[in-house]
């Protein structure tokens, strides 16, 4: 599989896992109680998947893969720092969401917009990824570059895609249902 398959693979399946977190959201808006468990799960699946891509794409940015192409250092710094910023965002939201399965107080005006602000957030990463670092890598990247990349790239999405599958299986079915960003 070249990189950039696996690249829109992923990025494919996080827009769905957003896709099924922002239908949480709406729930919780319309002032009903969703499954916070189910929350956590999806959340934990998108931080371990974070935590495991993060050193790759900063070794992609810092051996210099993008250095020295045209735009590539400000579209490496941007993407870096958008990146630990969703990353810190994420944290933000576990931390509230083992609050409240906790049964601690916590206002839920303030969750609904720490929830929807990280929402916000992801899909603009991942409009991002699609409109000028997916477009950038196809264009600058060698193959070999792609290949070195491809093996720097966490597997473990899929295996906790499977989990999640078993774990949950309504879940898992709302994410396949949820459309694609490349159809």
């Amino acid at each position: 599989m070249s990189t950039l398959n696996k690249l829109r693979r992923d990025h494919g399946n996080m827009a769905r896992l957003l896709y099924v977190l922002s239908l949480r959201h709406t729930t919780l808006e319309e002032g009903e109680r969703p499954d916070f468990r189910q929350i956590r799960e999806i959340v934990d699946y998108i931080l371990d998947y974070m935590d495991g891509f993060l050193k790759p794409l900063e070794r992609l940015y810092s051996e210099n893969l993008l250095s020295g192409k045209p735009d590539g250092e400000a579209l490496s710094r941007r993407m870096t720092e958008d990146y630990q910023a969703l990353h810190k965002r994420l944290k933000l939201l576990s931390e509230t969401l083992d609050m409240i399965l906790m049964d601690a107080v916590v206002p839920m005006e303030r969750f609904i917009d720490d929830f929807k602000a990280y929402l916000d957030a992801h899909q603009a990463y991942l409009k991002a990824e699609r409109e000028k670092l997916f477009p950038f890598l196809r264009l600058y990247l060698t193959d070999a570059e792609q290949q070195e990349l491809l093996k720097m790239l966490p597997d473990s999405a899929q295996s906790n895609l499977s989990r999640l599958r078993e774990d949950y299986p309504e879940l898992y079915a709302e994410f396949k249902e949820a459309p694609s960003p490349f159809a």
